[in-house]
């Protein structure tokens, strides 16, 4: 990366000139501190719907709102300094018509300051993708699997496994590729069928749960931490900071009931 990107913030054209260069890093973050800890090592942050999950317990991203995307947007906006900023539009917040979706989608990027939105969807949201580019908003995609769409898939299933879903998943890519999408997530398909879309679309594939001959990957941070209780099988543990934290809770608990907390200069005495 040149010194010149090195000292701006990332944006959706940097992003879209690495296709077939070096793979782009990404994680996501919904907080103003994991945001500024990843800033130096990511080339964009993904302000995920998985937030309803990681954050809120939710068992979808479903009941995921406008507002919510918002401010935790804010917050990684304050945390990051080089890093491209995407922030997730939420079910129900762009699928009713292009309109809908620019209004959205305005509103997220005014009131964040974020470089570009991401969205779900392939051939039936290319017209809303080329209406958000034609208006000045970058858009990345996302194909696959499209966790907000999962009802309509049978839960959180792998795609492309068959010719049919194979060549339906491919047809997306290339319709949100050809509408302006400036990369797209490929999430939950196999490993071949990854390869090859990123083979035949021109913007970079950014996979999650698809192929390392993607142009770049990415993560739920808490889930490559192992902060998560529950992650997919694609998932790689690079850390466990859920035992980290239980060990120092549990030491702060049995200093509290010992009555040694606080102890010695973190006590203020009086003069």
């Amino acid at each position: 990366m040149s010194a010149e990107m090195m000292k701006r913030r990332l944006n959706a054209i940097d992003i879209r000139g690495r296709k077939g260069g070096q793979p782009v890093v990404s994680l996501t973050s919904y907080h103003a501190h994991t945001a500024a800890i990843i800033d130096r090592f990511v080339d964009f942050i993904l302000v995920g719907d998985s937030l309803g999950m990681v954050m809120h317990g939710f068992e979808s991203t479903l009941p995921v709102t406008l507002e919510m995307m918002i401010l935790q947007g804010q917050a990684v906006m304050r945390g990051s300094r080089h890093a491209l900023v995407v922030v997730d539009l939420p079910f129900a917040s762009y699928e009713e018509s292009p309109a809908a979706a620019f209004r959205s989608a305005a509103r997220v990027m005014k009131e964040t300051g974020c470089g570009a939105v991401k969205l779900e969807g392939g051939r039936h949201m290319a017209e809303t993708i080329r209406f958000l580019v034609d208006r000045g908003i970058p858009v990345m995609g996302h194909v696959g699997l499209t966790p907000q769409s999962f009802n309509t898939l049978g839960g959180f299933k792998v795609q492309g496994r068959d010719t049919d879903s194979a060549a339906a998943v491919t047809a997306d890519a290339v319709a949100v590729a050809e509408s302006g999408a400036f990369a797209i997530v490929i999430e939950g398909v196999v490993e071949p069928l990854a390869r090859e879309i990123t083979k035949i679309v021109t913007v970079p594939t950014i996979g999650i749960g698809a192929s390392a001959d993607c142009d770049g990957q990415i993560l739920v941070l808490e889930d490559m931490l192992g902060l998560s209780p529950r992650v997919p099988k694609f998932v790689r543990r690079f850390g466990s900071l859920a035992g980290h934290i239980e060990e120092a809770v549990g030491a702060y608990a049995d200093e509290v009931r010992k009555r040694t907390f606080p102890a010695g200069d973190n006590v203020y005495k009086p003069k």
